[in-house]
Formats: C-alpha cells, structure tokens, sequence
C-alpha cells in the first residue's frame, strides 16, 4: 500500500466528493464501502419495480457555490431536475398552509445515481467492513491518510479513544414508504412539513418529485417515534400510515407499505468547521458546516480533499 494513498470510509456523498477532489489533484484514493452501492443516505431503494428515494428528499443549492457547477452539469445530462419551491405546512389535524422557500432539486432516477455517477471513475471496494482505524492504520494495515465520511456516532466506533472527535448528537428517523393504486391526495401537493406532531415531519410525493406521477408518498417521522421503534422500525407503518391518511385526507388504504430506519438520520447540531483532519485522519460529511444538507455534504467531503492534497 502507498503512503501516498489516501483510504476513504464510506461511499456517501461527501466521501465521493473528497476521493474526486483528491483525485483532481493527482492523488490516488481507496474508497471502502460496507454496503453493496454508493450513496450513503442518498439512498434509493426498488419497491414494486419502481426507485424511490428513502433518504435525503432533497437538496437545495446555495448561491455562489462550488456545488453549482456539479448540479449544473448533472442538469445538462438530464440527471436533475428542479422540482418544487413550495410545500404545504400541516399539522396532525391536516393541511394548514403553504411555505416557500429555495428550489428543491431532485433526480428522475434516484439520488442515489447522482452519487454513483460521480463515483464511477473512483476505485470502490464495496461490502467492505472496517473495523479499527488509528494513525496510518487501518484493520491492521499500513496505510497513508484516511478519511471517515460517516456520522460522527459510526466514525467513534472506529477511532481509538485518543482520537475520537467531540461529536454532535444526531437524530434518528424513520422513513415510511406507501404505495396507493391511485393519486387521491391534492393535485398541487409536493410535499408537507408537519409541525407540532409527535409522529411525522415531513411527508414527500414521490411521484411528484420524482415526475413519474406514481402514487407513491414518503413519510418521514419525527426523532421520537422513531427512537421508539429503532428495534422494530415496520411496528411505526400503522401508526404512520393512520397519520399521513388523516393529514392529507386520503380515504383509501395504501396498497403496500415498506419502512426502513436511519439510526443517524441527521446531525442535530453542527461543527463550526468544514472538516476535521488530525494525525493523518480524517472526519467529514453533512454535520460538518453551517447547517445539515446534501449540499453541506459534499462540500465538507470536497474541502477535506483539497486540504489533503495542500498539506502533501
């Protein structure tokens, strides 16, 4: 193993924007995935032969950004597309009102895709586990710098106590997918932010975002409910099922419901700093910046890579 090498954890997005801008500075990389894609929680999963997007609903893209060009290129080829500036806002009692705010982006085929094509002329080794990093070893190997892109709770697990970074607390979540045989929510519906409830914060058309128009809604619950049910994420289908039906007036009953739990869903607070990077390791993704997004993610990941490349 070259000393020159750097090895990156994790095949999110900020760890694939870190292994590019590496890259791009003429440094190689080994990216380590332990599960068989890309993306990280731009996660994209098939239900009844159709993609839907079961983590990030979103992202946004800041002005004046780096991040930009990457989303403007993604546009060209038809990867993006601008979905919605406004949602509803709602309440457990149903929808109250309409909020706007930046463009929300999302992706015909998955976001997950638009992290596979940034990866796709990067060396991953996926379903590969890691299971101790320290100063220029990783599992027992000699290797040169390394790179955790993960929550900072996973990134711990893996450094020795005399490294491991001060972490923020991160939220769990719970995301819950319906598929009806028809639409039979508001026709203008995109997607709602859910105040004051104890069971749901954001509920997505997946059709809508995804521009199909399949009957497919995304509901993503609170913190609580879902640190509930983290042992048992499909106990929390009925109880949120019940909730997006009365919210959204839906009488019928969905068709087939899936869920799937993020055990770090997002980080709470943030670090002030765009990345952490001492003896040789690494630490970066979306609790690293102004505030928890994709757009933070990959900017973390891409300020960490042109760091490294500096200090050589």
């Amino acid at each position: 193993m070259s000393d020159n090498e750097v090895t990156i954890v994790g095949a999110g997005l900020s760890g694939i924007a870190c292994a590019r801008a590496l890259s791009e500075s003429g440094i190689p990389t080994r990216i380590l995935e332990r599960g068989r894609v890309p993306g990280g929680r731009l996660a994209t999963k098939r239900f009844e032969e159709r993609r839907v997007d079961i983590g990030a609903s979103y992202f946004t893209v800041p002005d004046g950004s780096a991040f930009a060009g990457v989303v403007d290129e993604w546009m060209t080829r038809g990867l993006v597309r601008p979905w919605t500036d406004t949602f509803a806002v709602a309440d457990d009692a149903g929808l109250r009102d309409r909020t706007t705010g930046p463009m929300r982006f999302a992706a015909p085929g998955g976001l997950r895709g638009l992290v596979a094509d940034l990866a796709e002329s990067l060396d991953v080794e996926y379903q590969r586990a890691v299971e101790r990093v320290e100063p220029g070893v990783l599992d027992g190997e000699s290797v040169g710098d390394i790179v955790l892109a993960m929550p900072d709770p996973q990134a711990n697990r893996l450094l020795p106590a005399s490294h491991e970074i001060d972490a923020v607390e991160w939220e769990p979540v719970i995301a819950v997918i319906l598929g009806f045989t028809e639409r039979s929510w508001p026709a203008d519906l995109q997607g709602a932010f859910v105040n004051d409830s104890a069971t749901l914060g954001f509920i997505a058309d997946d059709g809508a975002r995804r521009g199909d128009g399949a009957p497919v809604l995304v509901a993503h619950t609170t913190s609580a409910l879902a640190a509930a049910h983290l042992d048992d994420p499909p106990a929390a289908r009925p109880i949120v099922v019940d909730a997006v039906r009365r919210i959204l007036g839906i009488t019928d009953e969905p068709e087939w419901v899936a869920a799937h739990r993020w055990t770090f869903a997002r980080p709470a607070t943030t670090h002030a700093e765009p990345f952490s990077f001492v003896d040789g390791i690494g630490v970066c993704g979306d609790a690293w910046g102004a505030s928890p997004s994709v757009s933070t993610a990959w900017a973390s990941g891409d300020a960490l890579g042109r760091a490294i490349a500096a200090s050589r």
